[in-house]
């Protein structure tokens, strides 16, 4: 385990994989009928929750100091609660493999963004590897979802929104990240505090009734909250041991169980155009990362 904690590519496989479990439980809980920022909220309170239990056990504490309260509010606006409505939200009429695609452009637009705030210097492979991206996110846009139920050009621009957010959220984390702050603690606040921006959309909207549908679904929940928490401290552990380039490729690995969760075990269907907008995505994204990796 102590090997697990330490080593760069264990903690990128596991975060990944966990990451992409909550697109297809996501799928099922809105099939259900859960409303997207119930099931959203659940992902964060419940992680903040058993987090919260372990810091205890630990005799850590939560750190409520103005440097930390302000990373965890901007950290779970941006990582977090918009992201995870945006995803289960879009979901229902883009489909979870579709989702996962939108995972794969985030190091691409960490790329973008570490030039722009001059955290890296731009150099010829990432610039094409950019245009190359560009290119293939173009024609999975224009397939528009699952194959024969093509949603409306709205959904998938808020579907591509996706990505922005979490380059956002990577950028911010490293340049923010609060002097002597462990990873378990940073998660516990800024979930927590991703639920209550949550629970209060919840209320504004009056979605909160949605709540008790979560009752009927005990065994998803409950792999929902438990997959979301050991997800959200190797996250952070992540972060904390490579940096936001390495981090963001957790969106390979997210991607890939999303797709395959999709295709084989909720019978998604993805038209011949999507999977090569797919592959040069993947060809762009592999570019960029060698590009920031070689910064």
């Amino acid at each position: 385990m102590r090997g697990l904690w330490n080593s760069a590519i264990g903690l990128l496989i596991v975060t990944g994989t966990l990451l992409g479990l909550m697109l297809p439980f996501g799928k099922v809980a809105g099939e259900a009928g859960v409303p997207p920022v119930v099931w959203a909220m659940l992902v964060s309170a419940g992680a903040a929750a058993v987090l919260l239990i372990t810091m205890r056990a630990r005799n850590e504490r939560l750190g409520l100091d103005a440097r930390r309260l302000r990373f965890y509010g901007i950290s779970a606006a941006v990582s977090y609660a918009i992201p995870n409505l945006v995803v289960f939200s879009a979901m229902p009429h883009l489909g979870a493999g579709y989702m996962g695609i939108m995972y794969t452009l985030s190091p691409m637009f960490t790329l973008i963004l570490s030039v722009i705030f001059r955290v890296r210097k731009p150099n010829l492979l990432g610039m094409l590897g950019i245009v190359i991206g560009f290119v293939g996110a173009v024609l999975v846009a224009t397939t528009r979802g699952e194959a024969g139920a093509p949603a409306s050009i709205t959904w998938v621009g808020i579907g591509l929104t996706l990505p922005v957010l979490l380059a956002c959220g990577n950028v911010y984390r490293t340049w923010d990240w609060p002097e002597g702050a462990g990873p378990t603690e940073l998660a516990v606040g800024s979930h927590l505090a991703s639920g209550l921006m949550l629970l209060g959309l919840a209320a504004v909207t009056g979605q909160l009734p949605g709540i008790a549908l979560l009752g009927d679904l005990p065994g998803l929940s409950l792999a929902q909250v438990a997959s979301a928490a050991g997800m959200f401290v190797c996250y952070f552990r992540l972060q904390a041991v490579s940096g936001p380039v390495y981090l963001s490729q957790i969106s390979y690995v997210a991607a890939a169980i999303a797709i395959i969760s999709g295709t084989l075990l909720l019978g998604e269907s993805y038209a011949f155009l999507t999977w090569i907008g797919t592959a040069i995505i993947f060809v762009g994204v592999v570019m960029t990362t060698k590009a920031q990796t070689a910064g």
